[in-house]
């Protein structure tokens, strides 16, 4: 019978390129679950795609207790179906909240894009009037 493949702490860390604190963050929060060997943490290939699934969900916009929520679905039942209609309505909820920003995003630039044109008038308006001591002096 072979042995299980196992990563140390440091591996991982390398290979995902993340720092090995982050990586025992994720096991206090109960996403990750390694072995101990004395004091040193044994990763699984399990732990490893689940890392791997960590880092995904959080490039996407997945809360780690989102993220959690699917590992424990998955952990309780032994089909996928009702993970797959957690991620399908958290996909759902996500690209809504993305739309959301994209449409305030929008409404930002055009705001920004109006100041920026009366700052740009107003700044060439002064630039082209008389300077104030020269108008005194003319006057005088």
């Amino acid at each position: 019978m072979s042995t299980p493949t196992t990563y140390s702490i440091g591996e991982l860390a390398r290979e995902f390129d993340i720092t090995t604190r982050s990586i025992r963050f994720y096991e206090d929060q109960g996403l990750l679950t390694p072995s101990r060997q004395g004091q040193t943490r044994l990763y699984t290939n399990k732990d490893r795609v689940r890392l791997k699934l960590i880092l995904r969900g959080k490039r996407l916009g997945f809360s780690l207790a989102e993220t959690k929520n699917l590992f424990d679905l998955y952990d309780m039942e032994n089909s996928s179906v009702r993970q797959l209609h957690t991620v399908l309505e958290l996909i759902d909820d996500k690209k809504l909240s993305l739309r959301q920003q994209l449409e305030d995003i929008k409404v930002l630039l055009v705001e920004l894009g109006n100041l920026e044109e009366r700052c740009r008038d107003e700044l060439a308006e002064l630039q082209h009037a008389p300077a104030p001591s020269k108008v005194i002096q003319e006057k005088l």
